[in-house]
């Protein structure tokens, strides 16, 4: 059963986005502009579309808070939709606006438009859009940052950067975690190598000229997360799992590794698996299992990757069919990005930190930071000496 528990609503146009978070502990310190720092990250990077610059998200937190720390009770939370006011009557709750003549007929092939309509017996794909838009990923951005918020009480971050666009694979250089972040935050592309970032900008180019689209993979880490996290009893409590299901909920990803992942799979073991040592607690040589094994953290930084197709509405459409006369036309387009793998990195952090956040509360629960705080304390120090 999940302890972080939270669910989103909204439309891509429709006047705001809202989340609900249960779980909660009282004393998180935790202000709008915390959530709002992820939300400015998510809609920069190089090869993002006009929407951008309509809209600066920005998040209300509506309870739950009182004098910059959480009280223990749901959280509610919103982030407007400042385009809303020019679709006023195309999204209007209210039957007398209903005008089928503007109704979007001709499916987009690489999203939810046809199968939608079909499961929903819709006649209209808008009906189906403007719920399954990547739009939606905002608001789980701001919670994520919420997430953030509970998980630096207790010294655990989150961070990543893009390691792959258009087949163009960025170089990661040594150093610290938190260093290659921050090179990542310093770049257009949250790439932390510049003479890959610099092709990848051209690669953008190029598709955005051939009226095309780009995918990449992006990588997140998590550090300082005790041993223990998730469990190998049942197959749903599995951390690796959950964190998984995390990442492939983001809209267009497709694919998820943990640690060297698919990589494992050619090596032999002698060189997949992370020999253990012990110096004034257990620790491994190495971090190819990414930090996790047997559905559990292990106490070393947890890497995970995720691969994002290309956005699937191009300004140079691909074939579909009209629902009314099942003639074939050309695909609608509505106004998109020519590449949002950047973007797609904060939101993996955002669902990344939320499922930790999740695993942490199931296993150290409590009232209030105080208390959790003192159940992991006394956790590391019986782990440390076993």
């Amino acid at each position: 059963m999940s302890v972080f528990r939270y669910l989103t609503a909204g439309e891509s146009h429709g006047p705001q986005l809202s989340a609900i978070i249960e779980g909660l502990p009282a004393g998180i310190r935790l202000s709008a502009e915390t959530v709002n720092f992820d939300l400015a990250r998510r809609q920069q990077g190089y090869g993002r579309g006009g929407r951008m610059k309509i809209e600066k998200d920005t998040a209300e937190l509506l309870s739950g808070v009182r004098w910059g720390e959480t009280l223990g009770s749901p959280l509610t939370l919103v982030v407007k939709n400042r385009d809303w006011e020019n679709w006023l009557e195309k999204m209007s709750p209210l039957a007398e606006h209903r005008d089928d003549s503007s109704a979007v007929t001709r499916p987009r092939p690489g999203h939810a438009d046809l199968t939608g309509v079909l499961k929903y017996h819709h006649d209209d794909v808008r009906n189906v859009l403007e719920r399954s838009s990547a739009r939606e990923t905002a608001v789980r951005v701001a919670v994520g940052g919420v997430a953030r918020a509970l998980l630096t009480e207790f010294g655990i971050r989150v961070g990543g950067f893009v390691s792959e666009v258009g087949g163009i694979r960025a170089e990661t250089p040594a150093g610290a975690p938190e260093e290659l972040w921050r090179r990542a935050a310093a770049s257009e592309m949250f790439c932390c190598d510049p003479l890959a970032e610099q092709e990848m900008k051209r690669a953008i180019d190029a598709a955005k000229a051939d009226g095309d689209t780009l995918g990449g993979v992006v990588e997140v880490q998590v550090l300082g997360v005790p041993a223990g996290l998730g469990s190998y009893v049942h197959w749903d409590r599995k951390l690796d799992a959950r964190l998984a299901m995390a990442l492939m909920s983001i809209q267009a990803i497709k694919g998820v590794e943990v640690g060297i992942g698919f990589e494992a799979s050619r090596r032999p073991g002698s060189q997949v698996h992370d020999q253990i040592s012990y110096d004034d607690g257990y620790h491994r040589d190495s971090n190819h299992a990414g930090g996790i094994e047997g559905g559990m953290s292990n106490g070393e930084p947890i890497v995970l990757r995720a691969a994002m197709k290309p956005i699937p509405t191009l300004y140079k459409p691909l074939r579909s069919v009209d629902m009314r006369t099942h003639e074939a036309f050309e695909a609608t387009v509505e106004r998109s990005d020519t590449c949002a793998v950047p973007a797609a990195l904060v939101v993996a952090e955002a669902v990344v930190a939320i499922e930790i956040a999740n695993a942490l509360l199931e296993k150290f629960g409590g009232d209030s930071v105080v208390e959790i705080r003192r159940n992991i304390q006394g956790y590391r120090e019986q782990i440390k000496h076993a």
